[in-house]
């Protein structure tokens, strides 16, 4: 049989995803690009809302994708919550309780997915699937406005600490309350957004382990300028962060990036950047760059967690044929070792 891994995400233990990356051999792997797969499965999602519109109108691929990640290797699933705000609901003519019934949806079409999944597959003599654990998405608040400020942390002066806090707060509550085994808070772009997560962390008392993850558009600060050394001070005081790292980010800057979070963090060090295309957040549509195809990913993604990383995925335009190869060279080495 696999290894058998029981989260226990209500019993507030602080080693959660450290465990979890040890029975998985050293490396987990995370899943890779949602949007992409609900395109190819026919979902249109040229909205505001982009792939959180799927929790109104396609469920059930949501349901598709996830099982696609899981059946390829992927340890850790990303719920479609990204851009799944209260405000973004709200605004498309929901009430306030049919929009956080949509974000309890998201937690729960991917916890079905896992344990729907877990049960065939443990059914399997010799099987090497891990029981996978559930990732709550929370993008940034630059991802709600859906102009692109997630890729250059320019919010504006009317937008503080406060401000992030009470756009954050009721989506937390709401998605911590629908029982995911983690929390990732993706595409943050600036040391105040940081600073935001962190207190309202405290302030609520999560017990679910989270990881806080940027972008970088010049692999080597944070899209608002700021140096990665600043961000990550301020994450380091937090026994409620487990992970920190790098999503949706070109590939080729992810490995200097690892080495640079090793020293600078004790934390885990997540990855998952995208395919190396490249998002044109106003014009809303990917601008030709060079791709970095599975087999190159691959062996990157070998470097990746030889200077460090312990978790490893794909952001946007990566898909299950990414997952697999990234299961395939990561969990091989790996596994070879225990």
């Amino acid at each position: 049989m696999g290894v058998l891994f029981e989260p226990t995400n209500n019993d507030n233990n602080p080693r959660l995803l450290e465990d979890f990356i040890e029975k998985a051999g050293g490396c987990a792997v995370i899943d890779g690009g949602f949007a992409t797969q609900l395109e190819l499965h026919g979902a249109s999602i040229k909205d505001p809302l982009w792939s959180a519109l799927c929790l109104i109108n396609n469920p059930h691929l949501i349901s598709k994708v996830h099982l696609e990640y899981l059946e390829a290797g992927a340890d850790i699933i990303v719920t479609s919550s990204y851009q799944a705000t209260l405000p973004g609901f709200i605004s498309r003519g929901l009430s306030l309780e049919q929009a956080e019934k949509l974000l309890e949806k998201s937690v729960k079409l991917a916890t079905d997915a896992r344990d729907v999944f877990w049960e065939s597959v443990n059914k399997i003599d010799d099987h090497t699937y891990n029981r996978a654990l559930v990732a709550a998405s929370i993008g940034s608040y630059g991802a709600y406005l859906a102009d692109g400020s997630e890729y250059s942390g320019n919010y504006g002066e009317n937008v503080d600490m406060n401000k992030l806090k009470d756009f954050h707060r009721r989506r937390l509550q709401v998605l911590v309350a629908a029982g995911p085994d983690l929390l990732a808070f993706e595409t943050i772009p600036n040391k105040l957004e940081t600073q935001a997560i962190v207190e309202l962390l405290e302030e609520e008392n999560v017990q679910i382990p989270s990881w806080i993850c940027y972008s970088s558009v010049d692999g080597v600060n944070a899209p608002s300028g700021e140096s990665f050394a600043d961000c990550l001070e301020v994450i380091n005081t937090s026994r409620r962060i487990a992970a920190v790292g790098i999503n949706c980010a070109p590939p080729q800057f992810v490995h200097s990036l690892v080495q640079k979070f090793k020293g600078l963090t004790e934390k885990v060090i997540v990855v998952y950047p995208n395919s190396g295309e490249i998002w044109d957040g106003i014009a809303k549509k990917w601008m030709p760059s060079k791709c970095f195809n599975d087999d190159k990913f691959k062996v990157l993604a070998t470097r990746w967690r030889d200077s460090g990383a312990k978790l490893i995925g794909g952001c946007c335009r990566t898909t299950p044929s990414t997952v697999r190869g990234l299961s395939k060279v990561l969990k091989k080495t790996s596994l070879a070792t225990n």
